[in-house]
């Protein structure tokens, strides 16, 4: 089993996981990179490893409570500790096809697909909590371990009922919303074992998830999260943050 520092990131085979998974390998951690897909994960980690870092594929769908399991035990007869999880993965059906030309979301909550809202949140809210769940064994191993819970600037209650502006984005923000508050009831449970618990607020970032409509980098976007992912002891636990600081929830 390895010594080196380790960490986990979901849905990084592309966008904003994978330059997360990038940047953690880069600062000498051995990271698992979490794809559903075999060919995507592997071609993906393959791609780190050409530019000499540490990276492997997890098989790992987190809207699967199977699939959990399996990489969970795959993990754990590989590594004795997990020092970072970035739960990353997450979707939001239905957000390209209500874009306008000019990129704004013009599908009004009482047009939202009700099967769409309950899977973005077994992927945005389910999904977390139970990879969290699965890995809280080897988090615990190695105190004081490193939860992010990538979040939206959409899930903030208090942007949303403050600024007419804000996209209406009913399935994906509220999933986004109960995400923190998810991020808050870990962070209650942990901070007694040391582990630090954080929401990162990437931005809105040029992904396949808005067709790249975003105005950010996946660089600028992993900066707060891996900054919230590589925490020394004693930092901030239960907040929810960017990278110029704490945002209101």
């Amino acid at each position: 089993m390895t010594t080196r520092k380790t960490a986990l990131v979901t849905g990084a085979n592309k966008g904003i996981g994978l330059e997360t998974a990038r940047r953690l390998a880069a600062m000498g951690f051995k990271v698992w990179l979490g794809a559903r897909d075999a060919g995507r994960g592997e071609a993906a980690a393959q791609a780190l490893r050409d530019e000499g870092l540490d990276v492997e594929w997890l098989e790992l769908d987190v809207a699967s409570d199977d699939s959990v399991a399996v990489a969970t035990r795959d993990l754990t007869a590989r590594v004795s500790a997990l020092d970072a999880l970035v739960n990353n993965a997450g979707v939001a059906l239905g957000y390209v096809d209500a874009l306008d030309a000019d990129g704004r979301y013009e599908r009004p909550p009482s047009r939202e697909n009700i099967a769409d809202v309950k899977a973005i949140y077994d992927v945005n809210v389910f999904g977390p909590v139970r990879v969290t769940q699965a890995f809280l064994p080897l988090l615990l191993a190695s105190p004081p371990s490193r939860i992010v819970m990538v979040s939206s600037y959409l899930g903030s209650l208090a942007r949303a009922s403050g600024n007419s502006q804000s996209p209406n984005v009913m399935g994906y923000g509220s999933s986004k919303t109960a995400l923190n508050a998810v991020t808050l009831a870990f962070a209650r449970e942990l901070a007694p074992h040391g582990i630090m618990v954080n929401a990162a607020a990437p931005g809105y970032t040029a992904t396949d998830l808005n067709a790249h409509r975003g105005g950010r980098t996946v660089q600028q976007a992993a900066e707060i999260i891996v900054r919230l992912a590589t925490l020394e002891p004693g930092g901030p636990t239960g907040g929810y943050f960017d990278e110029n600081g704490a945002l209101p929830w």
